[in-house]
Parts: C-alpha cells; structure tokens; sequence
C-alpha cells in the first residue's frame, strides 16, 4: 500500500456522500490505521453537487488540506459525469467507482478514462434492501472490494454498530443497509 491512499465521493445532497466518506473512515479507524474524512461545503443544498473525501494510512497522517489527486473516486450519481470532471487529477492507475445500470465497457468511455472503471447500481440495491435509493452504504461495500484495504466483515460490524446508535428504533434500516453493503461487495464488477 502507498504511504497514503486518497478517495474522493461524488454525490448530491442527500445522497450519503458524507456519511459514506465518514463510515469507511471508521470502519478503518476500527482496524488500526490512520484516517481522515472529511467533507467538502459551500452553499449545499438538498440535489446539489457535494464532494467528500478519506485519507488511509498506515502511518499518522500529517495533511490538512484538500484532496487533488486522489486514487480512486466514488460515483454516487452518474448524472455528475455531465457536470462535474469527476475524474479531475485521478491518474490511469487509479480506479473509480459508479453508480449506474450501464456496464463498465459503456462507463469507461463516457468517462474517457484509461484506469480501472468498476460499476455497480448502488441504487437499485439500496432500493430492494431498504426501500429508499440512497447509495451510501451500497458504495462503501463497492469501495471496500475495490481497495481490498479493510476486511468487509470488520466494516460490516462496525457500520452496524454505528447505525445502531442512530437507527436503533429502526432495526429494518440497519439490516437493509448492511445486506446493501454485502450485496454490492459482491456484486461490483469492471
């Protein structure tokens, strides 16, 4: 693993982007490393473009800024790629992840992008495990197979337990999205 490894998420207000960004950094806070998760705000709305970001490491982290050259970046609404360069400073070794129904062939070249493009339709997914189609958890699981960093048992354990502080009158959520990050863990293909 390179000394660290950036992500950057993609999403639209209300779509998780944050608490995705902020799950994976706990998850991996769990197991030892070191983590930074952080969102970036303007004057975000409910639908409008957000951007979240994570910083793994084995060693302590010693950067406070933004991140431009990320290794693998997150997609939770394809509708982004028309309006925002989601692959802005993200190399062709790096790897990015989307939300969509159309294949990884089709994404890489809407993206016109020669690194690893893997896809998943987190929506769909999130929909038939928790009845709402907030992609969230559906990509952190994406995101787990992808970097291969963190144990999926680990980040489904501590996801769990997270929720169960916030949801524990809903036990119906906590179950659907943690099936939704085991399913697209293994559902995700490029």
């Amino acid at each position: 693993m390179k000394d660290i490894i950036e992500i950057r998420w993609h999403g639209r207000g209300g779509q998780g982007a944050k608490t995705a960004a902020l799950l994976f950094a706990e998850a991996a806070l769990a197991t030892g490393k070191y983590v930074q998760g952080f969102p970036e705000y303007g004057p975000e709305r409910m639908g409008a473009p957000v951007q979240a970001f994570n910083r793994l490491s084995d060693k302590p982290i010693t950067l406070h800024c933004g991140i431009i050259n990320p290794d693998f970046v997150v997609v939770l609404d394809p509708t982004l790629i028309k309006s925002v360069d989601v692959i802005a400073g993200l190399s062709d070794t790096g790897a990015i992840i989307v939300n969509t129904e159309k294949n990884a062939a089709e994404m890489k070249k809407e993206l016109n992008f020669s690194g690893k493009v893997y896809v998943i339709n987190a929506s769909k997914i999130a929909k038939e495990c928790f009845g709402k189609e907030i992609p969230n958890t559906p990509m952190l699981g994406a995101l787990v197979k992808v970097t291969n960093f963190l144990d999926i048992n680990g980040v489904l354990e501590d996801t769990k337990k997270k929720l169960e502080k916030k949801f524990s009158h809903k036990p119906e959520i906590i179950d659907g999205n943690i099936k939704s990050i085991k399913r697209a863990f293994d559902e995700i293909s490029g």
